[in-house]
C-alpha cells in the first residue's frame, strides 16, 4: 500500500513537509537525491501511479514547489 502521510524533511536546523508521495515536492527532491535532471513533473495518485503531469499542465505553485524541493535537497544517493 503506497504512503500518503507527509513526509518530514530537515532542511538546515528545522523540520519541513515535503508532501505526499507522488507531490511536486517529493518528486522534485527525489530527482535531486538520485542525481536525475531537473524537469518539474508530479504524480497525482502517488509516485508512478497513474498521470505524469509536466509543464504546461502545472500551475507556477506546482513548478515552484517541484523547484525549492529540488534546491533544497542536500543528501545525495551513494552509488558506490
Amino acid at each position: 500500500m503506497l504512503s500518503v502521510l507527509p513526509k518530514l524533511v530537515r532542511i538546515g536546523w528545522q523540520l519541513v513537509t515535503r508532501g505526499k508521495h507522488g507531490s511536486p515536492a517529493s518528486r522534485g527532491g527525489a530527482d535531486r537525491y538520485y542525481g536525475r535532471p531537473y524537469k518539474p513533473h508530479y504524480y497525482p495518485e502517488g509516485t508512478y501511479v497513474g498521470e505524469r503531469i509536466t509543464p504546461p499542465q502545472m500551475t507556477e505553485a506546482q513548478i515552484e514547489e517541484y523547484h525549492n524541493a529540488y534546491r533544497q535537497e542536500e543528501d545525495r544517493k551513494d552509488w558506490g
